[in-house]
């Protein structure tokens, strides 16, 4: 065996997935047919249980530093663009982000919501997927973890113990493989997963671009008899949406001539595009797996669901894979756990993926020109502009509504550890760094529990004196709450069977 892990894709699901394996000391190879990250424009946030997961890394302050950078970058260019100074932009933005086009206003969103409660790292902006891939590699690659660019994976076979892996003319033996490699998954195809769901229906673009005469671009969305498009806030930053069906070539490269012609189509604004600094098509079909994981095979991120990229969801999405296998992954690699734990991360993830492809296909309808879906925008348009509207599509979309159903009668059973205020002043994400579990005892665990399969944490929170105790996933998901008692015992058993 060459490597216990293969991960076919380097992107940040394939990263952060390499991430949490070779925290555990698994060899892991992740093959990416792309030479360097890929700098087309692509997500610009990451939602809270994307942030919380990051922050249990302690991958948040390089983080920051990068969303830093990327607000000076910006400023720079509203200077140059001005040919003055420019203020910077407040800290407290009314942005809270858009559905189908539809602007939400933090100012709207009722605080007092208990879902809001406890929750450590919220919503961060002005992250690019592209720093995230670069703080993934840098780290994976400390821990050994080796990424071969330049080397895509053409052909496997799996068998009962293992898994040939070709790429080109070179072979590899391991013991798993999981497919990170995309929307058109090779992985995908060649194991034979279903993949059912909704065909496509538009065809749209997004672009950095350099463009003239363009004074007539209204910013931001704009919704117009042909489609949709959307201007800045970045200057150069264009999108469009045509209800044309999809696009009859996706593989070629982008043209300064293609944008301008739908550009122009969808704004009936004269505008001409003189350089093309990125550029990418997309659409809308929207398709899941009906399982992710098919012997020693596996899917993670767009190789397991595909829909459009409304709403930023995808990125969210398959970090949310990522975190969820990685650890269950190890512990079955490392003979410290039986294959029926991978049985949990379908059972998991998949409600969570079709809830997302439900999500977007609403948007793509909400924006169509036709008039029902105009007097169905206008309806859930009034719906937003509630308190309680606003702060119900908040939630969803920054993924506060999000849990696992777990065995348990506690409350927080099944959902991320809140962002306890502990005695000693650290918090239980403090303690998941290495990528372990957590027995968090407030007062009220049985002394020798966890027995060395967790890392025990003894501390006080004064704050939630009502709280006994914690049993913390490596994925910072409670698997138990309260007082000790057999449920303990239980919850150690399914989720950390081996010493």
């Amino acid at each position: 065996m060459d490597y216990e892990v293969i991960i076919s894709g380097g992107g940040p699901v394939g990263l952060m997935l390499a991430y949490e394996l070779g925290l555990h000391g698994v060899s892991v190879a992740v093959l990416e047919r792309l030479t360097e990250v890929d700098e087309t424009i692509k997500a610009g946030a990451i939602n809270v249980p994307t942030a919380e997961a990051l922050d249990r890394r302690g991958l948040i302050p390089d983080l920051r530093a990068a969303m830093e950078r990327n607000r000076e970058a910006f400023l720079e260019i509203m200077r140059r663009r001005s040919g003055g100074a420019v203020a910077p932009p407040p800290a407290a933005a009314r942005f809270a982000g858009h559905f189908a086009g539809i602007w939400l206003l933090a100012d709207r969103i009722d605080a007092s919501d208990p879902d809001f409660a406890g929750r450590g790292e919220g919503v961060l902006g002005g992250v690019r997927q592209q720093d995230i891939e670069a703080l993934l590699e840098e780290r994976v690659t400390a821990l050994g973890v080796k990424v071969m660019r330049g080397v895509e994976v053409t052909g496997l076979e799996a068998r009962a113990d293992g898994v040939t892996v070709l790429a080109g003319e070179r072979r590899f033996e391991c013991g798993w493989l999981v497919g990170c490699d995309g929307g058109r998954s090779l992985v995908r195809r060649l194991s034979g997963f279903e993949f059912p769901g909704t065909p496509p229906e538009i065809t749209g673009h997004q672009a950095m671009v350099e463009m003239e005469d363009a004074e007539g671009l209204a910013f931001g969305w704009t919704r117009t008899d042909t489609g949709v498009y959307v201007n800045g806030p970045i200057p150069g930053r264009i999108l469009t949406v045509e209800y044309g069906g999809p696009p009859d070539d996706r593989d070629t490269p982008v043209t300064a001539a293609e944008l301008q012609a739908s550009l122009r189509h969808v704004s009936g604004v004269d505008v001409t595009i003189t350089g093309v600094v990125s550029a990418t098509r997309f659409t809308d079909h929207a398709r899941q797996a009906t399982t992710y994981r098919l012997g020693r095979v596996l899917l993670a991120g767009d190789a397991a669901h595909v829909h459009s990229p409304f709403g930023g969801q995808g990125l969210n999405l398959g970090i949310g894979d990522a975190v969820n296998l990685g650890w269950k992954l190890a512990a079955v690699a490392r003979g410290r756990a039986p294959e029926s734990l991978l049985d949990t991360y379908t059972a998991e993830r998949h409600p969570i993926g079709a809830w997302v492809l439900d999500w977007t296909r609403a948007q793509v309808l909400l924006m169509r020109p036709e008039p029902r879906a105009r007097a169905l925008r206008g309806i859930v348009s009034d719906l937003i502009d509630t308190s309680a509207g606003t702060t119900y599509f908040v939630k969803r979309i920054s993924g506060l509504w999000q849990r696992y159903d777990l065995p348990g009668e506690h409350p927080l059973v099944g959902t991320t550890v809140p962002e306890l205020a502990l005695a000693d002043g650290s918090r239980p994400a403090d303690y998941l760094h290495d990528g372990r579990g957590l027995l968090l005892d407030l007062g009220a665990v049985p002394a020798g529990a966890g027995d060395g399969r967790v890392r025990r944490v003894t501390t006080t929170c004064p704050d939630r004196p009502d709280l006994g105790g914690l049993l913390v996933r490596p994925d910072g998901v409670v698997a138990w709450a309260g007082t000790g008692g057999p449920s303990l015992e239980e919850a150690l058993a399914a989720w950390f069977p081996a010493a």
